[in-house]
């Protein structure tokens, strides 16, 4: 295990300086035992720098200014204190720093024989370290916002993913919900003509559309997990459903789809899941005897209506299917209605722009 960075530190300066003050000439005082101390306690404070720089900077300071006036062996002894300069202009800023600098300065300098000689040769070793440690504090303020930069631009991607992915979920469940309740509607219609009917002929055409719808309803939802949007359904398609939905024993009439080279490709998937599911609402609830779908470009619009001539419910239950029709218009900026008509019946009415809005993609 290595040693922690300011103990290497605080012994280096400390084995230096001794070093230097017992190989060096004679004094005026002896090294031991003052002279160590003074030497001791710079060097140990050496080891809480990170922790109260502004503490060591004044141990450090005080020992350097004891020593040299008392006339101890000459040793590097300054070395703790510019060490301790370096430390505090990091950690705490130039101010605090600096002002210890230029004091110490003045001192030594006031000190000295020569104040002029002592001012040239102190300065920059005290001003240095402050320097060195203004750059240092700076590049690692620079590190940290950088660091603090990547966070945040991860922590976006990240929620920009979980949203794509909820809006994913949401759009696969509902993609699900219109494909199989539209097919599963029409099995079980058929399945129940089956099962009352007392013609062979009638219980075998059942069946066949039965068999019909499962295979569509498995080639739907293998569309839905494929996520190709180029295999989604459009208004070319609705003839098919009409089909589909006729055999199941609800006549529709489609008028107007408009040619599909003017309609985007989000726009055609939006009307034809919403007809969908119309449809199949009116198989399940209506007791209808047909249904009508129309579709109109308004000008920016691509207006979607399908009406049935069924008994309409006193009260409209928004279930999974009116609120998947209502997201489908809203998500591309249009906007769904669907109520009971005055003249009896039931009508789904979409308004779905055809300029999709900047993130109107599917």
């Amino acid at each position: 295990m290595r040693p922690p960075r300011d103990a290497v530190i605080a012994a280096a300066v400390a084995a230096l300086t001794v070093a230097a003050a017992l190989t060096g000439a004679g004094s005026a005082r002896p090294l031991l035992p003052a002279g160590a101390a003074l030497i001791g306690a710079a060097c140990a404070a050496l080891l809480w720098r990170r922790r109260f720089p502004v503490t060591v900077l004044a141990v450090t300071a005080t020992a350097t200014l004891l020593y040299y006036p008392l006339g101890f062996p000459d040793a590097p002894l300054i070395l703790a204190l510019v060490v301790a300069l370096y430390t505090t202009a990091r950690e705490r800023g130039p101010i605090p720093a600096g002002a210890a600098a230029t004091l110490m300065t003045a001192v030594f300098a006031a000190a000295g024989g020569d104040p002029i000689q002592a001012l040239i040769g102190i300065t920059p070793i005290l001003l240095l370290p402050v320097a060195l440690g203004e750059v240092a504090r700076g590049r690692a303020r620079q590190v940290a916002e950088a660091e603090q930069r990547a966070t945040l631009a991860e922590a976006s991607r990240e929620s920009e993913a979980l949203r794509r992915a909820a809006e994913e979920r949401l759009r696969i469940a509902r993609e699900l919900h219109d494909v199989l309740a539209h097919q599963l509607s029409m099995i079980t219609v058929q399945a129940g003509a089956a099962l009352h009917t007392r013609e062979p002929d009638g219980a075998f055409e059942a069946l066949r559309t039965i068999r019909a719808a499962g295979r569509d309803a498995l080639r739907e939802v293998r569309t839905v997990l494929g996520m190709l949007r180029d295999t989604e359904p459009g208004l070319a398609d609705l003839p098919e459903l009409a089909g589909r939905t006729e055999a199941a024993g609800l006549p529709v009439h489609v008028t107007g789809p408009p040619p599909d080279t003017t309609v985007p490709a989000a726009v055609q998937a939006a009307a034809y899941r919403i007809v969908q599911e119309a449809l199949t609402n009116t198989i399940r609830h209506a007791a209808a005897g047909s249904a009508d779908v129309a579709l109109l470009v308004d000008g920016p619009d691509l207006l979607v209506t399908v009406t049935d001539d069924g008994s309409a419910p006193a009260a409209v239950t928004e279930g999974n299917g009116l609120r998947g029709m209502a997201e489908r218009a809203t998500g591309l900026g249009g906007d769904l209605r669907a109520g009971p008509r005055p003249g009896g019946g039931f009508q789904v009415r979409a308004r779905i722009p055809l300029a999709l809005p900047e993130d109107g993609t599917r």
